[in-house]
Protein backbone atom coordinates (compact mmCIF):
# COMPACT_ATOMS: atom_id res chain seq x y z
CA UNK A 1 0.00 0.00 0.00
CA UNK A 2 1.43 3.38 -0.98
CA UNK A 3 1.84 6.16 1.57
CA UNK A 4 -0.80 8.23 -0.30
CA UNK A 5 -3.36 5.43 -0.24
CA UNK A 6 -2.56 4.67 3.40
CA UNK A 7 -3.04 8.34 4.37
CA UNK A 8 -6.33 8.52 2.47
CA UNK A 9 -7.51 5.35 4.18
CA UNK A 10 -6.65 6.68 7.62
CA UNK A 11 -8.49 9.92 6.89
CA UNK A 12 -11.53 7.94 5.79
CA UNK A 13 -11.58 5.92 9.00
CA UNK A 14 -11.07 9.11 11.04
CA UNK A 15 -14.04 10.73 9.29
CA UNK A 16 -16.22 7.70 10.02
CA UNK A 17 -15.14 7.69 13.66
CA UNK A 18 -15.97 11.37 14.01
CA UNK A 19 -19.35 10.82 12.37
CA UNK A 20 -20.12 8.12 14.93
CA UNK A 21 -19.07 10.46 17.71
CA UNK A 22 -21.38 13.31 16.69
CA UNK A 23 -23.59 14.33 19.64
CA UNK A 24 -27.03 12.77 19.68
CA UNK A 25 -28.44 16.20 20.50
CA UNK A 26 -28.15 16.98 16.79
CA UNK A 27 -30.70 15.65 14.34
CA UNK A 28 -29.63 12.30 12.91
CA UNK A 29 -29.91 12.79 9.14
CA UNK A 30 -26.93 10.76 7.87
CA UNK A 31 -26.58 9.91 4.22
CA UNK A 32 -25.12 6.61 3.07
CA UNK A 33 -23.90 7.46 -0.43
CA UNK A 34 -21.45 5.54 -2.54
CA UNK A 35 -17.78 5.71 -1.65
CA UNK A 36 -15.47 7.61 -3.96
CA UNK A 37 -11.93 6.88 -5.01
CA UNK A 38 -11.36 10.61 -4.69
CA UNK A 39 -12.37 10.52 -1.01
CA UNK A 40 -14.45 13.68 -1.36
CA UNK A 41 -16.60 14.40 1.69
CA UNK A 42 -19.40 16.99 1.55
CA UNK A 43 -21.13 18.26 4.68
CA UNK A 44 -24.70 19.53 4.86
CA UNK A 45 -26.02 21.44 7.88
CA UNK A 46 -29.72 22.35 7.75
CA UNK A 47 -31.88 24.27 10.20
CA UNK A 48 -34.00 21.33 11.35
CA UNK A 49 -34.98 17.79 10.44
CA UNK A 50 -38.66 18.53 11.20
CA UNK A 51 -39.60 21.04 8.52
CA UNK A 52 -40.39 19.08 5.33
CA UNK A 53 -38.66 21.80 3.29
CA UNK A 54 -35.30 20.91 4.78
CA UNK A 55 -36.03 17.19 4.53
CA UNK A 56 -36.56 17.72 0.80
CA UNK A 57 -33.36 19.73 0.51
CA UNK A 58 -31.39 17.01 2.33
CA UNK A 59 -32.79 14.22 0.16
CA UNK A 60 -31.86 16.13 -2.99
CA UNK A 61 -28.32 16.65 -1.68
CA UNK A 62 -28.05 12.94 -0.84
CA UNK A 63 -29.23 11.98 -4.33
CA UNK A 64 -26.73 14.29 -6.02
CA UNK A 65 -23.90 13.05 -3.79
CA UNK A 66 -24.68 9.48 -4.83
CA UNK A 67 -24.84 10.52 -8.48
CA UNK A 68 -21.42 12.21 -8.21
CA UNK A 69 -19.89 9.31 -6.24
CA UNK A 70 -19.02 11.29 -3.12
CA UNK A 71 -19.88 10.98 0.55
CA UNK A 72 -22.35 13.28 2.30
CA UNK A 73 -22.77 13.82 6.01
CA UNK A 74 -26.09 15.55 6.80
CA UNK A 75 -26.74 17.18 10.16
CA UNK A 76 -29.27 19.68 11.52
CA UNK A 77 -30.16 21.72 14.56
CA UNK A 78 -32.79 20.39 16.94
CA UNK A 79 -35.10 23.32 16.19
CA UNK A 80 -35.32 26.44 14.06
CA UNK A 81 -32.93 28.79 15.86
CA UNK A 82 -30.53 26.15 17.24
CA UNK A 83 -27.34 28.02 16.39
CA UNK A 84 -25.20 26.06 18.86
CA UNK A 85 -26.16 22.77 17.22
CA UNK A 86 -25.15 24.06 13.81
CA UNK A 87 -21.82 25.38 15.09
CA UNK A 88 -21.07 21.98 16.65
CA UNK A 89 -21.89 20.26 13.36
CA UNK A 90 -19.57 22.58 11.39
CA UNK A 91 -16.70 21.97 13.79
CA UNK A 92 -17.16 18.20 13.51
CA UNK A 93 -17.21 18.40 9.72
CA UNK A 94 -13.95 20.36 9.78
CA UNK A 95 -12.34 17.61 11.85
CA UNK A 96 -13.81 14.94 9.57
CA UNK A 97 -12.00 16.42 6.56
CA UNK A 98 -14.92 17.80 4.59
CA UNK A 99 -13.93 19.44 1.31
CA UNK A 100 -17.05 21.60 1.38
CA UNK A 101 -19.86 22.49 3.76
CA UNK A 102 -23.37 23.46 2.69
CA UNK A 103 -25.34 25.29 5.37
CA UNK A 104 -28.78 26.81 5.82
CA UNK A 105 -27.96 29.11 8.75
CA UNK A 106 -30.46 29.25 11.61
CA UNK A 107 -29.16 32.72 12.35
CA UNK A 108 -27.49 34.77 9.65
CA UNK A 109 -24.68 35.86 12.00
CA UNK A 110 -24.62 33.08 14.59
CA UNK A 111 -22.35 30.54 12.83
CA UNK A 112 -19.95 33.07 11.29
CA UNK A 113 -17.08 32.15 13.61
CA UNK A 114 -17.31 28.46 12.74
CA UNK A 115 -17.70 29.28 9.04
CA UNK A 116 -14.56 31.44 9.13
CA UNK A 117 -12.69 28.57 10.81
CA UNK A 118 -13.81 26.19 8.05
CA UNK A 119 -12.76 28.55 5.26
CA UNK A 120 -9.39 29.12 6.93
CA UNK A 121 -8.91 25.36 6.80
CA UNK A 122 -9.41 25.45 3.03
CA UNK A 123 -13.00 24.21 3.07
CA UNK A 124 -15.39 25.83 0.62
CA UNK A 125 -18.56 26.97 2.43
CA UNK A 126 -21.82 27.55 0.59
CA UNK A 127 -25.03 28.93 2.07
CA UNK A 128 -28.22 27.29 0.84
CA UNK A 129 -31.66 28.89 1.17
CA UNK A 130 -30.57 31.47 3.78
CA UNK A 131 -27.88 34.09 3.21
CA UNK A 132 -25.36 34.94 5.88
CA UNK A 133 -24.89 38.51 7.07
CA UNK A 134 -22.61 39.68 5.56
CA UNK A 135 -23.18 37.65 2.42
CA UNK A 136 -19.45 37.28 1.75
CA UNK A 137 -18.97 35.38 5.01
CA UNK A 138 -19.42 32.31 2.79
CA UNK A 139 -17.89 31.59 -0.61
CA UNK A 140 -21.25 31.50 -2.40
CA UNK A 141 -25.01 31.38 -1.80
CA UNK A 142 -27.59 29.32 -3.69
CA UNK A 143 -31.02 30.49 -2.61
CA UNK A 144 -34.36 31.99 -3.45
CA UNK A 145 -34.34 35.76 -3.73
CA UNK A 146 -36.48 35.90 -0.60
CA UNK A 147 -37.20 39.61 -0.89
CA UNK A 148 -38.67 39.14 -4.35
CA UNK A 149 -40.57 36.06 -3.18
CA UNK A 150 -42.09 38.23 -0.44
CA UNK A 151 -42.95 40.90 -3.02
CA UNK A 152 -44.83 38.29 -5.07
CA UNK A 153 -46.69 37.11 -1.98
CA UNK A 154 -47.62 40.67 -1.01
CA UNK A 155 -48.81 41.62 -4.50
CA UNK A 156 -51.07 38.62 -4.68
CA UNK A 157 -52.51 39.28 -1.21
CA UNK A 158 -53.26 42.91 -2.12
CA UNK A 159 -55.07 41.85 -5.32
CA UNK A 160 -56.99 39.10 -3.54
CA UNK A 161 -58.21 41.50 -0.85
CA UNK A 162 -59.75 43.70 -3.50
CA UNK A 163 -61.29 46.97 -2.33
CA UNK A 164 -61.45 45.99 1.35
CA UNK A 165 -59.48 48.03 3.84
CA UNK A 166 -56.61 45.78 5.00
CA UNK A 167 -56.30 44.47 8.53
CA UNK A 168 -53.10 42.49 8.23
CA UNK A 169 -51.74 39.77 10.51
CA UNK A 170 -48.07 38.85 10.10
CA UNK A 171 -46.90 35.42 11.25
CA UNK A 172 -43.12 35.81 11.12
CA UNK A 173 -40.41 33.17 11.43
CA UNK A 174 -37.31 33.45 13.62
CA UNK A 175 -35.72 36.83 14.37
CA UNK A 176 -32.15 37.26 13.14
CA UNK A 177 -32.44 35.33 9.89
CA UNK A 178 -32.14 37.01 6.51
CA UNK A 179 -34.94 34.82 5.12
CA UNK A 180 -37.37 36.16 7.71
CA UNK A 181 -36.32 39.77 7.23
CA UNK A 182 -36.34 39.65 3.43
CA UNK A 183 -39.71 37.90 3.15
CA UNK A 184 -41.33 40.20 5.71
CA UNK A 185 -40.02 43.36 4.06
CA UNK A 186 -40.72 42.08 0.55
CA UNK A 187 -44.31 41.30 1.47
CA UNK A 188 -44.85 44.80 2.80
CA UNK A 189 -43.44 46.31 -0.39
CA UNK A 190 -45.52 44.06 -2.60
CA UNK A 191 -48.61 44.80 -0.52
CA UNK A 192 -47.94 48.52 -0.86
CA UNK A 193 -47.34 49.54 2.74
CA UNK A 194 -44.37 50.26 5.00
CA UNK A 195 -43.29 48.98 8.39
CA UNK A 196 -45.39 50.63 11.10
CA UNK A 197 -48.41 51.17 8.84
CA UNK A 198 -51.66 51.01 10.86
CA UNK A 199 -52.92 48.39 8.38
CA UNK A 200 -50.70 45.90 10.25
CA UNK A 201 -52.99 44.72 13.05
CA UNK A 202 -50.35 42.61 14.74
CA UNK A 203 -47.40 40.23 14.48
CA UNK A 204 -46.43 36.94 16.05
CA UNK A 205 -43.21 34.89 16.01
CA UNK A 206 -43.82 31.32 14.84
CA UNK A 207 -40.31 29.94 14.19
CA UNK A 208 -41.89 28.54 11.05
CA UNK A 209 -43.71 25.88 13.09
CA UNK A 210 -47.31 24.70 12.68
CA UNK A 211 -48.20 24.75 16.38
CA UNK A 212 -46.82 28.25 16.86
CA UNK A 213 -48.57 29.39 13.69
CA UNK A 214 -51.88 28.22 15.12
CA UNK A 215 -51.26 29.78 18.53
CA UNK A 216 -50.10 33.03 16.95
CA UNK A 217 -53.17 33.22 14.75
CA UNK A 218 -55.46 32.49 17.69
CA UNK A 219 -53.83 35.28 19.70
CA UNK A 220 -54.12 37.77 16.85
CA UNK A 221 -57.76 36.90 16.12
CA UNK A 222 -58.59 37.35 19.78
CA UNK A 223 -56.99 40.78 19.90
CA UNK A 224 -57.99 41.85 16.36
CA UNK A 225 -61.17 40.08 15.21
CA UNK A 226 -61.31 42.24 12.07
CA UNK A 227 -58.19 40.63 10.52
CA UNK A 228 -58.88 39.90 6.84
CA UNK A 229 -55.44 39.11 5.34
CA UNK A 230 -52.57 37.02 6.69
CA UNK A 231 -48.87 36.84 5.84
CA UNK A 232 -47.12 33.63 6.88
CA UNK A 233 -43.38 32.93 6.75
CA UNK A 234 -43.86 29.39 5.43
CA UNK A 235 -46.43 26.66 4.86
CA UNK A 236 -46.22 24.93 8.27
CA UNK A 237 -47.07 28.29 9.87
CA UNK A 238 -49.84 28.74 7.28
CA UNK A 239 -51.28 25.33 8.11
CA UNK A 240 -51.43 26.33 11.77
CA UNK A 241 -53.01 29.67 10.85
CA UNK A 242 -55.66 27.91 8.76
CA UNK A 243 -56.54 25.63 11.69
CA UNK A 244 -57.11 28.69 13.88
CA UNK A 245 -59.14 30.48 11.20
CA UNK A 246 -61.27 27.41 10.63
CA UNK A 247 -61.93 26.98 14.34
CA UNK A 248 -63.07 30.61 14.43
CA UNK A 249 -65.26 30.18 11.34
CA UNK A 250 -63.10 32.67 9.42
CA UNK A 251 -61.46 30.39 6.85
CA UNK A 252 -63.59 31.71 3.96
CA UNK A 253 -63.30 35.47 4.53
CA UNK A 254 -59.58 35.85 5.29
CA UNK A 255 -56.90 35.91 2.57
CA UNK A 256 -54.16 33.53 3.74
CA UNK A 257 -50.87 33.50 1.80
CA UNK A 258 -47.54 31.78 2.23
CA UNK A 259 -44.13 30.90 0.78
CA UNK A 260 -42.52 27.49 0.23
CA UNK A 261 -44.24 25.56 -2.54
CA UNK A 262 -43.98 22.07 -1.08
CA UNK A 263 -46.28 19.46 -2.61
CA UNK A 264 -48.45 19.49 0.52
CA UNK A 265 -48.58 23.29 0.39
CA UNK A 266 -49.71 23.20 -3.24
CA UNK A 267 -52.46 20.79 -2.19
CA UNK A 268 -53.54 23.34 0.47
CA UNK A 269 -53.88 25.88 -2.32
CA UNK A 270 -55.78 23.41 -4.50
CA UNK A 271 -58.37 22.77 -1.79
CA UNK A 272 -58.66 26.46 -0.94
CA UNK A 273 -57.02 26.47 2.51
CA UNK A 274 -54.32 28.87 1.24
CA UNK A 275 -55.13 31.48 -1.41
CA UNK A 276 -51.63 31.40 -2.88
CA UNK A 277 -48.12 30.25 -2.06
CA UNK A 278 -44.80 31.27 -3.59
CA UNK A 279 -42.88 28.17 -4.64
CA UNK A 280 -39.16 27.73 -4.02
CA UNK A 281 -36.87 25.12 -5.53
CA UNK A 282 -34.71 23.60 -2.75
CA UNK A 283 -33.68 20.61 -4.87
CA UNK A 284 -32.02 23.04 -7.28
CA UNK A 285 -30.17 24.65 -4.38
CA UNK A 286 -28.95 21.33 -3.01
CA UNK A 287 -27.88 19.94 -6.39
CA UNK A 288 -26.03 23.12 -7.32
CA UNK A 289 -24.31 23.24 -3.93
CA UNK A 290 -23.09 19.64 -4.07
CA UNK A 291 -21.93 20.08 -7.67
CA UNK A 292 -20.02 23.26 -6.79
CA UNK A 293 -18.15 21.53 -3.96
CA UNK A 294 -17.31 18.45 -6.04
CA UNK A 295 -16.18 20.50 -9.03
CA UNK A 296 -13.95 22.62 -6.80
CA UNK A 297 -12.51 19.55 -5.06
CA UNK A 298 -11.63 18.10 -8.46
CA UNK A 299 -9.66 21.17 -9.48
CA UNK A 300 -12.36 23.53 -10.68
CA UNK A 301 -12.84 27.15 -9.72
CA UNK A 302 -14.19 28.12 -6.33
CA UNK A 303 -17.89 29.14 -6.43
CA UNK A 304 -18.72 32.74 -5.58
CA UNK A 305 -21.58 35.21 -5.37
CA UNK A 306 -25.35 34.89 -5.07
CA UNK A 307 -27.19 32.45 -7.31
CA UNK A 308 -30.97 32.98 -7.40
CA UNK A 309 -32.72 29.62 -7.82
CA UNK A 310 -36.06 31.26 -8.62
CA UNK A 311 -39.62 31.37 -7.28
CA UNK A 312 -43.15 31.14 -8.69
CA UNK A 313 -46.60 32.12 -7.39
CA UNK A 314 -49.02 29.18 -7.24
CA UNK A 315 -52.78 29.82 -7.19
CA UNK A 316 -55.99 28.67 -8.85
CA UNK A 317 -57.44 32.19 -8.61
CA UNK A 318 -55.14 34.33 -10.77
CA UNK A 319 -55.25 38.09 -11.28
CA UNK A 320 -54.30 40.06 -14.40
CA UNK A 321 -50.80 41.46 -14.42
CA UNK A 322 -49.31 38.94 -12.00
CA UNK A 323 -46.97 36.09 -12.93
CA UNK A 324 -48.80 33.00 -11.69
CA UNK A 325 -49.10 29.25 -12.24
CA UNK A 326 -51.99 26.98 -11.31
CA UNK A 327 -51.83 24.04 -8.90
CA UNK A 328 -51.70 21.49 -11.74
CA UNK A 329 -48.38 23.04 -12.78
CA UNK A 330 -47.34 23.36 -9.16
CA UNK A 331 -47.85 19.68 -8.43
CA UNK A 332 -45.45 18.79 -11.24
CA UNK A 333 -42.77 21.20 -9.96
CA UNK A 334 -43.15 21.20 -6.18
CA UNK A 335 -39.79 21.27 -4.48
CA UNK A 336 -37.92 20.30 -7.60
Amino acid sequence: MSRTIETTSRRGWLALALIAALPTSLATGLASPARSADGILVGLVTKTEVNPYFVSLRRAAEAEARARGVRLIARAGKFDGDNEGQVAAIETLISAGARGILITPNNSTGPLGAIAKARKAGIVVIALDTATDPADAVDATYATDNFQAGVKQGRYARHALGSKAPHLAMLDGTPGGTVDTFRHNGFLQGFGIKEGDPAVAGKQITNGAQDKGQTGMENLLSAHPDINVVYTINEPAAEGAYAALRAAGREHDVVLTSIDGGCLGVKYVKRGAIAATVMQFPAKMAKAGVDAVVDFAKGGSKPSGLHDTGSATITDHPFPGLDQHDTAWGLTKCWG
